[in-house]
């Protein structure tokens, strides 16, 4: 069976047809810049041994225009991989908040709707782009089956002394504030396959997400994550692209009382124009390495914080899970950034963290998962590449 993987942004549409026997991607793509000028469609096809791909910028208002396109690209009587659209049989959707309410891949009703809707205030950039995304492909692919899967359900595991904050219950009780975590279809997949290659399933571990958001997970010797980096929002824990991470919430009373900036002026500021590209004026680490190998002082600080900021959840996580097996790096910084992960591990031989610095000088290594420390260290450092479409397509494989 082919499944269709649907990742709906604001202003962007990521998809993928993927055999769900054999795991292959049939198909992938990208919808980018939806209402915004300058818009097109990427797709690249795997077909009959060889690899099709084309580009084309095309006027494309909102996410039902953009599923049109996906539609035509995939049926196309040259490059396509389907016949039409109602060839596809199900389509798996990323949300990114489920609340309390949803931990499983969940299929997608009027009430599933009207509950992800409800969930806004909780997601106001994420859940209203996620439920376009769902509605327009409703409208183009009316025979397939639509199954939810929410990047918080991972994190639905953690006891309420890791969840609740410290402020009256009503907050909690009535409004859902708490820490709900996100990346966690990336650290589910991540986890699974550091167990599969230890050939142990009863590690204790902690998933590394650094891309432009970063989040960290700490998985039991069940699987079982017992406390994730992000909070209420994404914006929590980690220096990010562009987000600060987590930050002294007297600051935001500063800012608004000392500097009369807005509400939405400190959340553009801590969101939008933070982290890497607040330290350094780029929120591209590609950039901010170039500049710390030719000692720009601004970078060097940017990596170091960075990499503080994560050692001291290794640290949390650690004592939270009673000792530590493996640490597991993945996304495009956990990957393919050598530095990082080299700032990250040094001066740890105490928790058994020692980083081999000749294996981990390899980039753009094949996609398998690697190990990167000494001999003698007592904890497994891995790279182990995501793929949270394989994970959506898993996960809707084991709900049907």
């Amino acid at each position: 069976m082919e499944i269709l993987i649907i990742n709906s942004g604001s202003s962007s549409l990521k998809y993928q047809l993927i055999n769900s026997e054999t795991g292959d991607s049939i198909a992938k793509g990208l919808v980018d810049r939806i209402g915004i000028e300058g818009s097109l469609i990427k797709y690249v096809a795997f077909k009959d041994g060889k690899e099709y791909e084309t580009k084309k910028q095309v006027p494309i208002r909102n996410h039902e225009e953009a599923m049109k396109q996906v539609t035509d690209v995939l049926s196309d009587a040259e490059i396509g991989v389907i016949s039409d659209a109602d060839a596809i049989q199900v389509i798996g959707h990323r949300v990114v908040h489920g609340g309390e309410k949803f931990v499983q891949p969940t299929i997608v009703t009027e009430e599933v709707k009207q509950q992800i809707e409800k969930l806004i205030p909780l997601s106001p950039l994420h859940n209203p782009a996620c439920l376009e995304g769902i509605r327009s492909a409703e409208k183009m692919f009316k025979k397939a089956q639509h199954v939810a899967i929410f990047d918080t359900a991972f994190h639905q595991t953690l006891p309420a002394k890791a969840f609740r904050y410290a402020i009256p219950n009503e907050y909690y009780e009535k409004h859902g504030v708490r820490v709900y975590g996100f990346h966690g279809t990336s650290h589910k997949y991540v986890d699974s396959q550091a167990r599969n290659y230890l050939k142990n399933n009863n590690i204790k571990n902690i998933t590394i997400h650094l891309g432009n958001g970063s989040s960290m997970a700490a998985v039991n010797e069940e699987g079982r994550c017992m406390d994730t980096t992000m909070g209420l929002t994404p914006l929590d824990g980690l220096v990010m692209g562009t987000r600060c991470g987590t930050i002294d919430a007297g600051v935001i009373f500063y800012l608004a009382n000392q500097l009369q900036m807005t509400t939405d002026e400190i959340n553009t500021v801590l969101n939008k124009k933070s982290g890497m590209l607040g330290l350094t004026g780029s929120s591209d680490a590609r950039d901010v390495s170039d500049k710390y190998f030719a000692n720009d002082p601004n970078a060097v600080l940017c990596y170091e914080l960075y990499a503080y900021r994560i050692k001291k959840f290794i640290g949390a996580y650690a004592a939270v899970l009673n000792g530590l097996d493996s640490i597991t790096f993945t996304a495009g910084l956990g990957e393919n950034d050598d530095l990082i992960r080299l700032l990250v591990c040094q001066n740890l031989e105490f928790l058994g963290i020692e980083i081999d610095e000749e294996k981990n000088k390899t980039r753009n290594r094949p996609k398998q998962t690697v190990e990167i420390q000494k001999d003698s260290s007592k904890v497994k450092i891995l790279v182990i590449p995501t793929n949270e479409e394989l994970q959506i397509v898993n996960e809707i494989k084991s709900l049907l």
